[in-house]
């Protein structure tokens, strides 16, 4: 199942049923199964403090993925500061829908295994993201 739900903000003007098949059908390319995905929308301030409590980082992100994957099913709590993303979407001269749809796949994509720790990898997260993109 895959929720959605907010955090000390206003839940983004997503259609959660496309959005949740389109997850399922991302997930399927890579051979896996979508499970229990919950997704919690926030603002910097929450996601600052996740990232402080869990990770031990004291900076602002636009998303957090927290794996409970049990090959072949991903399941996860995936936070994502709504704030970060219509800053990154602005930054990019992009729309925040766009921006906000690329933070959503970006974390399934973690779910899957993919990384993005060096330049390498984050080529190849963009280049995933952009693939899944075009499927939605």
């Amino acid at each position: 199942m895959i929720r959605f739900t907010t955090d000390n903000t206003v839940m983004p003007d997503i259609d959660e049923h496309r959005i949740a098949s389109w997850i399922q059908s991302v997930a399927a390319d890579y051979g896996k199964r979508a499970g229990d995905i919950t997704y919690i929308f926030c603002d910097d301030e929450k996601i600052l403090s996740v990232n402080r409590e869990f990770l031990s980082h004291d900076y602002y992100t636009d998303v957090i993925t927290f794996d409970y994957s049990c090959f072949p099913v991903i399941s996860g709590d995936i936070f994502i500061s709504l704030d970060t993303v219509k800053s990154n979407a602005e930054e990019a001269g992009a729309d925040f829908i766009d921006e906000l749809h690329r933070i959503i796949i970006h974390g399934v994509l973690h779910l899957t295994g993919q990384g993005d720790k060096t330049p390498e990898t984050r080529e190849e997260m963009t280049r995933k993201e952009n693939l899944a993109l075009s499927k939605l």
